[in-house]
């Protein structure tokens, strides 16, 4: 990547205390250089800023050059936060996936939601899924010498001519070749293959499955997890796209096939290796597995044992629930159609502490299509239409995952908005069961509430 698209690094936080706040930056102002490289990413200022003596040039607020000398202990961090992980430009997808929840939204979803992130270096940080495809000989050499391990990586299908139509793309044919480039340089990554009905199921994801459990060498795994995610329609999607609904018929059968090689996986490496989304149990009506099944949970990021992970750590929590709260209260707490049933117990539990009541709303998605019944996607205008005229009590509670970009829902609704429209307070809950039951039983204060 040309070094000319490199763009100054910009200060969104300085952590008090740290070596910047004694340097004197302040959110705006832009790091230009270290040691005399500019860092095109936050990897790079990781792996620069490790060192004890550090040149800085720095741009102001004002727009004034400064060059600072830093001592400092070796891996010592400076304290500085970014407006953005890379400096220089996204790296963006070149395939034509049908699947593809971007290509799945209207053309009035805001700019920031149309991105089609395909950077091998936000796979790094944050584990987002790319596929490979978009990488220059410069880009693999770059991986190997900073040793970016592991990454999460969209295979699908590992036959080379079924990968390629599924991604649209030529280029997708090689992944058994870059697993292998993975395995020659000793980095490690995670995969997920999004099933499609029809095209990658059966024989194709049997041979997908056992290709990739063919990298887990239990002593030096180069694959290390895999994770099977039902594709997911919405009504906005492209007409002719070959694609068709997962049913609970089809849930079935993929959670009898995928439970079958986990066996031959656990007896051949030590691990199941390959898991199901939680999204398969809900549609096919079966329990989710125990905490054993997930073996430290690998693919928690993809949805797999999210639910297993939240109900036990609310098991774990019920024995030191209070016996009753005061004030009393009542509570409105939103999820989805796909999770009512699992999140039943738990409401009835909590509806056992006197002084506390709590109705839950699970909700479909009017915006996305009635196939789409996950939290995270459910919208502002859903909320509006599913709860309008419902008697909310003192709060609405709100999972954290709803929300995109800070304060604002899918469809561009801000959590303000949606607090005035349906004349509630509005909480929102980010974590786990901690978080649901300290939001349900702490004391309610003015600060508790957005309306």
């Amino acid at each position: 990547m040309e070094n000319a698209r490199v763009k100054p690094a910009v200060v969104s936080a300085v952590r008090p205390g740290s070596i910047a706040a004694e340097l004197g930056f302040e959110p705006g102002d832009r790091l230009v250089s270290i040691n005399g490289t500019a860092p095109r990413d936050l990897i790079d200022y990781q792996f620069l800023c490790a060192e004890e003596n550090l040149a800085l040039t720095v741009v102001d607020r004002e727009g004034h050059s400064h060059s600072l000398e830093v001592e400092k202990e070796l891996d010592e961090d400076l304290g500085l936060e970014f407006a953005t992980a890379l400096f220089d430009n996204l790296i963006q997808c070149n395939n034509g996936c049908a699947f593809c929840f971007i290509d799945q939204q209207p053309d009035f979803m805001r700019d920031t939601l149309r991105l089609k992130d395909d950077d091998y270096r936000l796979s790094f940080l944050y584990g987002s899924y790319l596929t490979l495809t978009n990488l220059p000989p410069a880009e693999w050499e770059r991986i190997a010498r900073l040793r970016l391990s592991p990454l999460f990586v969209s295979v699908h299908a590992t036959e080379p001519d079924l990968r390629a139509r599924l991604l649209k793309n030529p280029r997708a044919g090689c992944i058994l070749e870059q697993l292998a480039w993975f395995k020659t340089h000793r980095l490690q990554l995670h995969a997920q293959v999004v099933l499609c009905p029809g095209l990658n199921d059966g024989e194709h994801l049997e041979r997908t499955l056992t290709d990739l459990a063919r990298f887990h060498d239990p002593q030096s795994p180069t694959v290390l997890s895999a994770a099977v995610v039902p594709v997911g329609l919405t009504r906005f999607r492209p007409e002719g796209d070959e694609l068709t609904a997962v049913t609970p018929e089809v849930a079935r059968r993929i959670i009898r096939q995928v439970h079958r090689l986990q066996k031959d996986c656990r007896r051949r490496l030590g691990s199941r290796f390959a898991w199901l989304a939680d999204e398969w149990y809900l549609l096919a009506e079966q329990k989710i597995p125990s905490r054993a099944h997930y073996e430290g949970y690998p693919q928690l990021g993809n949805g797999v044992g999210s639910l297993r992970r939240f109900l036990d750590e609310f098991g774990r929590l019920e024995r030191r629930l209070p016996a009753s709260i005061t004030p009393a209260r009542r509570y409105s707490w939103v999820v989805g159609t796909a999770v009512a049933d699992c999140f039943a117990p738990v409401a009835e539990r909590l509806n056992r502490i006197d002084g506390l009541k709590l109705t839950v709303h699970a909700l479909s998605s009017a915006f996305w299509g009635e196939q789409v019944t996950v939290t995270g996607l459910l919208t502002g205008g859903d909320l509006l239409a599913g709860l309008a005229h419902k008697d909310l009590g003192d709060a609405l509670i709100l999972p954290g995952l709803m929300l995109k970009d800070g304060r604002v829902f899918l469809d561009d609704l801000s959590v303000e908005e949606l607090a005035a429209r349906l004349g509630v307070a509005v909480r929102v809950v980010a974590g786990g069961a901690g978080a649901l039951v300290d939001a349900l039983t702490r004391p309610p204060g003015a600060s508790d509430f957005e309306s």
